[in-house]
């Protein structure tokens, strides 16, 4: 192991020398790290450094080190495009011509030698070339490779959508049909969003169990170390860092440079100034009064927003429906959220437009609504009468209010939600931070198109007045009986005027 490790690093300062460069200290570290890790036969690696770190140039070296000490390696080298892996190889090719102790390895025959593959001499006769670079989006089937380099395969074109993360993991699965028993995947580069196959942390609300990377050995090298000073000082004084940070703003500096991730975009949204709360409904009826509490506050109003749609969060606009309920001191609980949706195979019996009224109507039953603003643009004006037709037949008294919207919805949600969030003014419960809500904020920005129907929902909520309206129980109509509104302020009573008319 420590021959490994020595060599390599001699193997990196030989070649610095001839090209008139230094070994900064950041190199010699990765270069220990890259060599113990081979040393010690770890199989699953992720390096990450900082943009303009070196880090691909040094993994570049650590290739043609490699193939220096194990002619018959097969490395396959995996970017977010195929121009981006082909810059890696023809790299290890300038290396294997130009260093010293490699230049036997060159192969005599020209076809051997091309931009994006090329085989040294080897003794072993193989199909596979000694480097192959691919796109991620590239078609791997039949490759066989005893290392694969994933070198900035997250990129903003294969990440900065749901869509593409969920592709690119598939794609990146497939690493496992290619790689021989015992291969090395290394995976070299710097997050560009919050949902990063880099992140060292689940992500619920991407349906994670685990982080994708979760059983990688790490080396992350921002580009402040524990005491905030530059790494690579000679190069990255404190003064140019601080230009960085100026020029790529504040998203980006956190995920290029300190490699935290995070969205790439400075986003308007900030999910991490939601106040979390694990509180359930509590409904109470005491001696003829009602009361509704959570986490023992007195809950006054409560709004209730439904957008519908018989589109879905694949092919177009999302159905949801939400609420947020006050408190007496002012407090605003976004409680509960529900992404509503279409089981083809009821259609025949129960059409698409019941199904959700139905959904609906579960919802505003659990959570005791008094009320439903309903947005009536486009398929919403023929829903009241539908969802007051299944309130009625599950014995639940709720308002449904038609609402009108002609407000942008970007200009809508900025208004709900700039100030609240600024303020940590809106707590939300914990099976809402567990939502697609979540990724919504995240990603959410008011000049680009993506997911927002979430957003839409509670903006609604937000921005329109609760109002009060008696309810009844939720039981069958049979059973009903009357009950005392829980918000305070509701009722009426007959007064005595004495006057004689």
């Amino acid at each position: 192991m420590n021959k490994a490790k020595h060599d390599f690093k001699a193997f990196v300062q030989e070649w610095n020398v001839s090209q008139n460069l230094n070994t900064p200290d950041l190199h010699e570290e990765i270069c220990i790290w890259l060599a113990d890790a081979w040393g010690e036969n770890n199989k699953a690696l992720l390096l990450m450094a900082f943009r303009n770190s070196g880090k691909s140039t040094l993994v570049g070296l650590f290739a043609a080190w490699l193939l220096l000490t194990k002619p018959n390696t097969r490395i396959l080298v995996l970017a977010a495009d195929h121009a981006l892996a082909r810059k890696m190889v023809r790299n290890v090719k300038r290396i294997i011509e130009r260093h010293d102790r490699t230049q036997h390895l060159k192969p005599k025959k020209a076809d051997q030698w091309a931009s994006d593959q090329f085989t040294v001499v080897r003794g072993q006769e193989q199909r596979d070339p000694s480097m192959l670079a691919k796109g991620i989006g590239s078609n791997v089937t039949g490759l066989r490779a005893d290392i694969i380099i994933c070198d900035d395969v997250e990129v903003p074109n294969t990440c900065d959508t749901e869509p593409k993360r969920i592709d690119l993991r598939e794609r990146l699965s497939e690493i496992d049909y290619v790689l021989v028993p015992g291969g090395t995947q290394l995976y070299v580069g710097t997050p560009h969003t919050y949902f990063s196959i880099y992140a060292n942390e689940t992500r619920p609300e991407a349906d994670e169990e685990v982080p994708f990377l979760n059983s990688f050995k790490r080396l992350e090298l921002p580009i402040l170390n524990e005491h905030g000073n530059s790494r690579w000082p000679d190069r990255f004084p404190e003064a140019e860092i601080d230009k960085i940070r100026e020029r790529s703003g504040a998203n980006k500096f956190r995920s290029q440079m300190m490699l935290h991730p995070v969205n790439i975009a400075d986003g308007r949204l900030n999910p991490d100034h939601l106040r979390p709360y694990d509180d359930a409904l509590q409904y109470h009826e005491r001696n003829g009064n009602v009361s509704l509490e959570l986490g023992g506050r007195r809950l006054t109003h409560a709004s209730c927003w439904w957008d519908p749609s018989y589109g879905s969060t694949e092919k177009g606009d999302g159905s949801v429906i939400a609420c947020v309920f006050n408190d007496e001191a002012g407090g605003r609980w976004l409680h509960d959220i529900s992404y509503l949706t279409i089981d083809p195979t009821l259609a025949p019996e129960i059409d698409e437009a019941t199904q959700q009224c139905r959904q609906v109507t579960s919802f505003l039953k659990r959570n005791y609504l008094p009320n439903v603003h309903l947005e009536t643009n486009g398929i919403g004006k023929f829903l009241p009468g539908i969802l007051r037709r299944e309130l009625t037949q599950a014995g639940i008294q709720c308002a449904v209010v038609e609402k009108h919207s002609s407000e942008a919805k970007a200009h809508r949600i900025i208004k709900a939600f700039d100030v609240l969030l600024a303020a940590g003014g809106l707590h939300a419960q914990k099976s809402v931070l567990a939502s697609s809500f979540i990724m919504e904020m995240r990603e959410w920005h008011p000049k680009r198109k993506g997911p927002d129907d979430g957003l839409d929902a509670v903006a609604g909520c937000l921005i329109n007045t609760p109002q009060i309206i008696p309810r009844q129980p939720q039981k069958p109509a049979s059973e009903m009986r009357p009950r005392t509104n829980w918000q305070k302020g509701s009722g009426t009573f007959t007064a005595k005027t004495g006057f004689q008319i």
